[in-house]
């Protein structure tokens, strides 16, 4: 039987070479979904999107980076002045406080540069490991593979990991596939999350490549949060 062939779920390699041909033929390109100039923007950007819609943040950003779009001029801005650009993206409070304190670090430590360094962007206040990764990937272009709910949710549905964490779902993905592909894939799977593979468009059992990996999958596929 051919990978594919109606009747027949894909072996795990199968499915790995299925999905890496049919993301690129899908999304040729890869535009970064938040709208920046730079490294510091699109760090600030990504701050931002916790628990917030790319949208939502690409609409508050103009009006931020117009008041400050370097650390120099957002350390001299006030908390309050921030947070009341910022309040659509929700969690306000916090990351209004940490956008004015990673910049004054970043003045204070790294000369008013974003260091180009994982260990040194999780130190700073709001930046986590998903967040660090997003930088060094799409500012940088280091091989990373930061994963969001939608990558948590479509690796489990395509049998790519167990699904236990977000942290193994990155291990099992970064072994998987080739480290030249990671930065394009995790936006490629975004994309094909949000455009076929939403929490509610597909259960597992709709999208086209959960039904070319999964033809004899019967239920819908539960999936562990992350």
């Amino acid at each position: 039987m051919n990978a594919g062939e109606p009747g027949r779920n894909l072996l795990k390699a199968e499915r790995v070479d299925f999905i890496l041909r049919r993301l690129d033929e899908l999304y040729p390109t890869q535009p970064v979904p938040l709208d920046h100039k730079d490294p510091y923007t699109l760090l600030v950007a990504v701050l931002l999107s916790a628990q917030c819609t790319d949208e939502r943040v690409n609409q508050v950003t103009p009006a931020l980076f117009a008041l400050a779009d370097n650390p120099a001029d957002m350390a001299q801005q006030s908390v309050d002045d921030i947070r009341e650009i910022i309040r659509p993206c929700g969690l306000s409070p916090q990351k209004s406080k940490a956008i004015k304190r990673l910049s004054e670090i970043l003045l204070a430590d790294y000369n008013g540069q974003v260091p180009e360094d994982m260990e040194a962007l999780e130190t700073l206040p709001g930046v986590g490991h998903k967040t660090a990764s997003v930088v060094m990937s799409q500012a940088f272009g280091v091989p990373a593979f930061p994963v969001d709910t939608h990558i948590h949710r479509l690796a489990q549905r395509w049998g790519l990991t167990n699904g236990k964490s977000v942290a193994q779902t990155e291990k099992d993905l970064k072994r998987l596939f080739p480290k030249d592909r990671w930065n394009a894939l995790h936006l490629q799977i975004i994309y094909y999350g949000r455009e076929f593979c939403s929490a509610r468009g597909c259960d597992g059992t709709v999208c086209e490549i959960c039904t070319t990996c999964y033809p004899q999958r019967k239920h819908p596929k539960k999936t562990r949060k992350a």
